[in-house]
Formats: C-alpha cells, structure tokens, sequence
C-alpha cells in the first residue's frame, strides 16, 4: 500500500481541492472556468465534500466592494435588494416571510460593515445601496470525496447523490475516487447514478510531486460525465424512502423545493465559499502543538503529525490528542518570521494563500 493509500479521506479532500484550484474544469474543456473552491459546505440535510464555485470574473472583482467576509442568509435578503436611491426600507425590499424587525437588525448589521447606506427620516428607516450587488456566481458543482470506492462505499454513497439529483440545487455532481491504474476503474462498475461524473485522481503522482502540472495534488482523469442538472427548475426533495419487504412496501415521502429557494440556497452557498475557501482547516485543528507541520507536495501544502509520522485527520489534532504538546512560550517571542509562534505563523501562510484565490 502507498502513502497516500495510507491516508486519511480528509487528506484525500485537501488533494481534490487542490487540483480543482488549479485544473478546473475537468477533462477536454475548450474555456477555462475561473472558480473558488471550498469544502463541507452544503444545507441542512446535505453537506458535500468540495465545493466548486464557477464565477464571472468582472462579478467575483465587483463583489470584493463588499469585504471577505460572507453575506449571510438575512443579509442577502436585504443588500442585493437595496434600491439606488433612498427609500423606506419595506417600500424597497420584498416581503422577507417573517418579522420585519429581523430586517431591521440586518440592515444595522450591514451598516455596521459599511456595505449600506441607512439613514433615518421622522420615523422611518431609509436605506441606500452603496454598491450594486453583482450577478457574481455562473455554475455551483459538488464533489463528493471518496478515495476507496468499493461496493460497499457505492451503496452508502448511492442515497446521497440520488439527494443530489433530485433536488439539482447543484449544476454538477461529480464522485472524486483515487485511480487504481487498472484498464477499467473499479468505480465505473459500482451502483453510482448515471448523472454523477466520476473523476480518478493519481495520488501518487502527488506524493512524487505531482510535477508542476497538478501543484503537487496529483494528476486527474474522466470516467464518466455528468448530466448538467437543471438548477432553475423545481427540485425535488427526498425525505423519506420507500422500503420493500415480504409483506409489501412503504411508501417513501418528498417535498418539492421552490426554484427561488434554490436561487438563494445557492447564492448562500457561494458566499461562505468566498469567505472560508478550503484551507479553513487549521481552525478546527491543533496548530500550536509543536509537532503539527504543513507538508509540502509540490505546491500543496497538508497537514502533518510529526509525532505520529502521518497525515492526521481533524479528529486526531485535538488538544484530546495523548501527543499534544503545546509550543513553549519562547518560540512565541523569537519575532519574525514566526512572530506569535510556529502555530501562528501557519495559519498566516494559509490565510495568505486563500486570499490569492480572490482579487485584490
């Protein structure tokens, strides 16, 4: 077995969205598809593994007006809508579906963040848009990561995409499994719905290098293409399925999912994209204990246990963790270049590397 057969899922995860930063669209594309990407984003019901933003590029620019962080559910209900010129704040945005004083409460939010005019006249609140909200967001893909797609992963993840398909709150649903170099990958042969593209990705030309090519996250095939879903249509949602037995069957249950909800649901999806990317981990990971590192392959980066001598996953680098040390306190005054601490420095290499992926 390889390394990288030796590794975690999640560090197959940080692999595939690596290559997609690099390498998207997959396969003979004649345009390239500029696109953030993130990862374990999705809605209540469903969270996916990576997640591909394909954007306008002059939108992606204008939505910078209004900072790196995310515009939330309720405040996407009120700064898209914003109107040119000033006006009560009920006459110029539509019906939100609940109180109008958590409309108020957004609306100081975004003041707050500088991205809306408000000002107050008699009684009433009046709002302005500083900036027009862009149509920044062409295509969302979700990819789900599984890099050992047996039978028994293939009935497991056979439900999800079905989800997917159905509700088509995503243009594109792709399964990313690690290429076994036989003549016929295994996965063309497992129970996966045939609108679910299937992408094989050569983990060990990664863990070689990956040459300059793939940035070090290894090189990537099409088995199958997906069928574009239709994102603007009514979805449908499964919420309960039917079961056959020897005494007959169960009905299954459903709900349709409106197309503006969908519109929005997306829109949401996008934004905690800009805001988080995919190399968030180090937040819910240890990187003050002084054995986490960040490994290089090529031009990737992953994180790295130097006690246990592998790639840990989110749930080993916890401060639960038998190895944990945390930094002595002088490695946190040696000042530049690791000013704070090795831990702080790692994160900043991070945060500067999500922010080449959106423009100044």
């Amino acid at each position: 077995m390889s390394d990288a057969e030796a590794d975690p899922e999640f560090v197959f995860e940080l692999r595939t969205c690596r290559w997609a930063e690099r390498e998207w669209p997959p396969g003979e594309a004649s345009e390239t598809r500029p696109a953030i990407v993130a990862r374990q984003l999705g809605t209540r019901r469903r969270r996916w593994d990576t997640i591909v933003v394909e954007v306008d590029p002059d939108g992606l620019r204008k939505r910078t007006n209004f900072g790196p962080e995310r515009l939330d559910s309720d405040l996407l209900d009120v700064v898209p809508h914003a109107p040119a010129d000033w006006e009560w704040y009920r006459e110029a945005l539509p019906d939100p579906g609940y109180p109008w004083r958590y409309v108020r409460e957004s609306i100081h939010r975004a003041d707050d963040r500088g991205i809306l005019e408000v000002r107050k006249r008699g009684n009433r609140l009046q709002i302005r848009r500083k900036w027009a909200y862009p149509d920044w967001v062409r295509r969302v893909v979700a990819v789900e990561n599984k890099p050992d797609l047996d039978a028994s992963a293939a009935r497991a993840l056979r439900p999800q995409l079905e989800y997917d398909v159905a509700l088509a709150l995503a243009d594109e649903v792709w399964v990313a499994t690690r290429a076994t170099g036989e003549r016929v990958e295994p996965a063309l042969l497992e129970s996966v719905p045939v609108e679910a593209g299937i992408l094989t990705l050569d983990t060990d030309s990664a863990d070689a290098g990956g040459g300059d090519h793939a940035g070090g996250a290894g090189d990537a095939s099409v088995e199958w293409y997906p069928r574009t879903l239709d994102a603007d249509a009514p979805g449908t949602r499964i919420l309960e399925r039917g079961e056959s037995n020897k005494y007959g069957g169960t009905a299954g249950r459903f709900e349709y999912a409106d197309p503006e909800w969908k519109v929005h649901k997306r829109l949401e999806i996008a934004e905690r994209a800009y805001e988080t990317g995919w190399r968030d981990y180090a937040g819910t990971m240890r990187p003050d204990c002084r054995h986490f590192r960040l490994r290089r392959e090529g031009r990737t980066l992953l994180p790295y246990c130097g006690a246990k001598a592998c790639h840990q996953t989110g749930a080993e680098c916890s401060g639960s963790c038998p190895e944990f040390s945390p930094e002595p306190p002088q490695w946190r005054t040696r000042g530049w270049p690791i000013e704070g601490g090795p831990g702080k420095g790692i994160r900043r290499l991070l945060e500067v590397r999500r922010e080449r992926e959106r423009p100044d």
